[in-house]
């Protein structure tokens, strides 16, 4: 089985005035990840581009097993889980590194998508998300590190998310805690499957009907500035970052 992966990424500062959203795209590689930065001036933008670079970087590198690993091999883990999950605490630990000065708040949320010929390992932190359009039905495949989530989940009697006063505040990000590692998912892969990886200025503003009918409907090459110019229509005060990958399988 053959795996032809084609790819768009959109990304705008939108009503804010730095952008500190990051993004990474290699369909060569089958690595494709939204970072968001945060922690006041400057730091949010630094550490959003420590993380997908630093991810981009072990992810080639690590293409030869022989290279020495900063992590030792978790043998519950198959070979590429263990490559993505080393990769994003390597981010981690580079950012925690940097955390001085006025540096010293920043952080970043992560969502990555690994795309192998047979399978999609998904890989996140913080509340960017990764969905799945499969048969013209929309799958949210990430869940949110955040405290509206985790007060949603004891059963809470929330407003929705976008009139939530603290709809921003995340409880798990590269720069918060040394050894965190970034929760994994292994998942099958179908022909002509669509993921959309983005940041919650695009999440935040869309729901599963618009993002549905926009990947539904719109050509690959357009689709990611679709999604980004529908999120800014929308009001988003946010940066907004989207990254869609089209699945083609052949025998």
């Amino acid at each position: 089985m053959t795996c032809t992966l084609i790819a768009s990424a959109s990304t705008t500062v939108g009503r804010r005035k730095r952008n500190e959203d990051a993004y990474v795209l290699d369909a060569e590689l089958g690595l494709f990840a939204v970072a968001d930065g945060m922690g006041g001036y400057s730091g949010g933008e630094v550490a959003s581009h420590i993380a997908v670079t630093s991810l981009a970087e072990f992810w080639a590198a690590s293409v030869d097993t022989d290279n020495t690993w900063p992590y030792a091999f978790d043998r519950s883990l198959g070979l590429h889980e263990n490559r993505i999950d080393a990769a994003v605490r390597l981010a981690n630990r580079r950012i925690c590194a940097r955390r001085e000065g006025e540096l010293r708040n920043m952080g970043s949320t992560l969502a990555a998508l690994i795309v192998r010929p047979k399978a999609a390992i998904v890989a996140h932190l913080g509340d960017s998300r990764i969905y799945r359009l499969r048969g013209g039905a929309l799958t949210q495949l990430t869940r949110d590190h955040s405290l509206y989530e985790q007060l949603r989940e004891t059963g809470a009697d929330l407003p929705p998310l976008d009139q939530y006063a603290y709809a921003n505040v995340v409880t798990r990000a590269l720069g918060a805690a040394e050894h965190d590692r970034p929760e994994l998912q292994t998942l099958d892969l179908v022909d002509g499957d669509r993921y959309l990886v983005c940041s919650d200025g695009l999440s935040g503003v869309l729901g599963p009907a618009e993002i549905t009918a926009l990947l539904a409907d719109t050509a690959i090459e357009a689709v990611a500035d679709a999604l980004v110019e529908a999120a800014f229509a929308a009001g988003s005060r946010d940066n907004i970052t989207a990254i869609v990958v089209h699945v083609q399988q052949r025998p």
